[in-house]
């Protein structure tokens, strides 16, 4: 009997109870990087900082012959060159975007999946044209509910050979509130290879699997998308058969630049004793953030950051916030922790939101410092 694509794409599953990351896993973590902490200084993440998680191989593409197919559900459907794109009106958005997995290798019981930590994050100013501009031109049909996104990255998941392929609904879409980009240009050049070379999808506010790199087709359905990627590996499950919910927006979270010189191994931090200036980032894609607090007990107590005002031309309102505080260090072992909420009162939890996809997992941070005297080996 001949191999079946199932045979060498195994269904979801839990690691064990002290199980290691798996050969597999550390391919994965090999081909994909996060942010390391220490960027989170900068405004606008260096396109070689910023996260990437790429599901299948990165296309080869010529840029000047790519054309995106806008049809489906539309009366006039387009097929537009990357030329015609850019002899559009402009608009450049900075958006801060998170893997929807950032996290989930510090949960328990740990799904097998990309192993990330924390950092897979990163902001960019995206450059392109607005989708509902291109949707408006099609000439939306009234049939049309969701709009789905075709790239140009194909591969095999649990059993399913597929193209990466992600919907969002109509209502989203066509909302000028909303954003959403066909993006030619990060940081003010053209897209790298590995970040969707020559257009992707910028969604802001939403989890990273909605940005589809690499983008060929934009088709409007008259019913729910059901793929792959939809229906079966974005969701939030507690067990196996359930139908789960799907995710969606950016749940809250800070980050802290780790303080002092990490031990190479642990990435364990020593200080020296005195006042230290804490600092890092605050985000949300449900609404904007509005504080960040700080522990540096391990969470006995919270004191409140300050925090950076928004840009007042609502630039920002897709990206992060810088906050800062003042810690006096003294000699011992301590842990640090930031925690940010939102306009909408969602807040980082204390206790671990577990799923079987390990995703949307927003615990508050916890980075291990020594306070080291001068000359104390």
């Amino acid at each position: 009997m001949g191999q079946r694509l199932a045979d060498i794409s195994p269904p979801a599953w839990l690691a064990e109870p002290h199980e290691g990351v798996s050969h597999e896993e550390l391919a994965l973590a090999a081909r994909n990087h996060g942010l390391p902490l220490e960027a989170l200084r900068y405004d606008v993440t260096p396109p070689g900082l910023h996260y990437v998680l790429t599901h299948y191989d990165i296309p080869w593409t010529d840029g000047e012959t790519w054309e995106v197919r806008v049809g489906g559900r539309v009366r006039h459907p387009l097929t537009v060159g990357l030329n015609d794109l850019r002899a559009r009106p402009a608009v450049t958005r900075r958006v801060t975007m998170e893997c929807a997995g950032n996290g989930r290798a510090l949960l328990t019981p740990r799904p097998v999946s990309q192993p990330w930590l924390l950092e897979a994050v990163g902001t960019a100013d995206w450059t392109g044209v607005e989708l509902r501009t291109l949707l408006a031109d099609a000439g939306v049909a009234d049939s049309g509910v969701e709009v789905v996104f075709t790239g140009a990255d194909h591969g095999v998941e649990r059993g399913v050979e597929q193209d990466y392929r992600r919907s969002l609904p109509l209502d989203v879409a066509l909302d000028q509130d909303a954003g959403v980009l066909v993006a030619y240009a990060m940081n003010g050049s053209p897209l790298p290879p590995q970040h969707g070379r020559p257009l992707r999808l910028v969604v802001p506010g939403w989890y990273g699997m909605a940005h589809v790199k690499w983008l060929r087709e934009v088709t409007v359905v008259d019913e729910p998308f059901t793929g792959f990627q939809q229906q079966v590996a974005y969701r939030l499950r507690q067990d196996a058969d359930d139908a789960g919910e799907p995710v969606t927006r950016i749940a809250p979270r800070a980050l802290l630049v780790p303080p002092g010189f990490p031990d190479f191994m642990s990435r364990t931090r020593v200080v020296r004793p005195g006042r230290i200036t804490l600092e890092g980032r605050a985000w949300s894609g449900r609404a904007p953030v509005t504080a960040v607090k700080i522990s540096t007990d391990d969470g006995a107590t919270w004191t409140p950051a300050e925090l950076d005002p928004a840009p007042a031309d609502g630039s920002g309102r897709w990206a992060w916030r810088r906050w800062r505080a003042t810690w006096t260090a003294a000699p011992g072992r301590h842990v640090l922790s930031a925690r940010a909420t939102d306009a909408a009162g969602n807040t980082q939890p204390l206790r671990q939101p577990w799923n079987r996809g390990g995703f949307a997992n927003n615990l508050v941070q916890r980075q291990p410092v020594v306070c080291v005297p001068d000359g104390d080996g």
